[in-house]
């Protein structure tokens, strides 16, 4: 009764579900490589429907128009929807499926949680001690997602000029970069950009650093901060 009377929280539960198994499989290829690169695909093409449906139901009443399309890309699920799409025909990355499986994890637990207490209060204590170490562990979990986002941008240069990628990937995954940047919900991303340049900057400050490592550094702190976009 309570998963029928939620039909769009049980399909995106179900979406998430089928993610962390695609995503696993493909992570760790029990099946064989050759199946691991369509396990990747169906990890981003289940992880694109759950965001459709996330945002259909955050935007339920579509319009095409310029100030619609503003509204969807403050959404987190938008930003994902566009970040499946940049790399479900790519490469196979796998720091670009760590993203996707963290995220369903996450989400999905939360979901599971919901499901438990409305069987019962007790029922699977096993499955439900899980889910609160999971919980308890959130924000490191979500920290590192954003260190993933990070990390990915440099990387989708590096597979353009190692002919596994195609020109616009970065320009595109730039702009998710971004979007993350400036999320409302999640300020994660700018967080962590902001303690890497802390740490970066305590690094070359000490004399055994070299000068030309020293302005390589700045220089590149100083691109990057130009980049970013303005936070409101």
């Amino acid at each position: 009764q309570f998963l029928m009377a939620n039909k769009l929280d049980t399909a995106m539960w179900i979406s998430r579900l089928f993610t962390v198994y695609c995503s696993a499989l493909f992570v760790l290829p029990l099946l064989g490589l050759h199946e691991a690169a369509s396990f990747y695909q169906r990890a981003l093409l289940a992880n694109a429907l759950t965001s459709a449906l996330r945002l259909h139901q955050r935007l339920p009443h579509f319009q095409l128009s310029r100030a619609f399309l503003a509204q969807a890309l403050l959404e987190d699920s938008c930003h994902y929807l566009l970040y499946s799409l940049i790399f479900v025909n790519s490469y196979p990355v796998t720091m670009s499926i760590f993203p996707v499986l963290l995220f369903s994890l996450l989400h999905a637990a939360t979901y599971t949680k919901k499901v438990l207490d409305a069987r019962s209060s007790n029922s699977l204590p096993f499955l439900r001690n899980l889910l609160e170490k999971l919980n308890a562990n959130q924000q490191n979990i979500l920290k590192f997602i954003a260190c993933n986002e990070i990390f990915l941008m440099p990387a989708t240069v590096f597979m353009l000029f190692s002919g596994q990628g195609s020109l616009l990937q970065p320009f595109i995954y730039y702009r998710f970069l971004t979007l993350r940047y400036s999320s409302r919900r999640n300020p994660y991303c700018r967080t962590l950009f902001t303690e890497l340049r802390i740490v970066v900057e305590h690094l070359i400050t000490k004399p055994s650093c070299p000068v030309f490592v020293r302005r390589l550094c700045l220089s590149g702190i100083s691109f990057i901060s130009r980049l970013a976009p303005t936070v409101a």
